[in-house]
């Protein structure tokens, strides 16, 4: 995926977080569902305990190599947006790993260029959860 366009990053502050919740919990996932319990909200979760559905999009990798998934529906949504992970502080879902610190993850979204956008209908698709099982 690094021939393609960035369409997710991290502030600073994120890539600190992820790198003290991987140092705590082991490899760890972005998922952002769309759903209930803070839906909107990017869930960091531990890589081995999370199933992605098969529909699932893999925006792509941030800070380590850490995956950035999405579900189908809300990628629908946000398909033309470039999203920065941001924390800030308070207090996010409990079922996040960040929960427990008094900080939440939080989605900045811009607009993807007319030049991103040409690009981006270049590359192939996304690979999905689908392409991660076989």
């Amino acid at each position: 995926m690094s021939d393609r366009t960035r369409r997710v990053e991290l502030t600073a502050a994120a890539e600190t977080l992820v790198r003290q919740l991987a140092a705590r919990h082991g490899p760890v996932m972005f998922h952002q569902s769309g759903g209930c319990c803070d839906g909107s909200a990017p869930m960091c979760y531990p890589r081995d305990e999370f199933r992605v559905g098969a529909s699932d999009v893999l925006l792509g990798r941030v800070t380590d190599g850490t995956p950035f998934w999405m579900s189908a529906d809300q990628y629908a949504y946000w398909s033309h947006t470039h999203l920065t992970v941001d924390v800030v502080p308070g207090r996010g879902s409990g079922f996040s790993l960040e929960a427990p610190e008094g900080v939440r993850f939080l989605i900045r979204s811009r607009l993807l260029s007319d030049g991103e956008l040409e690009h981006i209908e270049a590359e192939p698709p996304l690979p999905t959860g689908a392409d991660a099982t076989r």
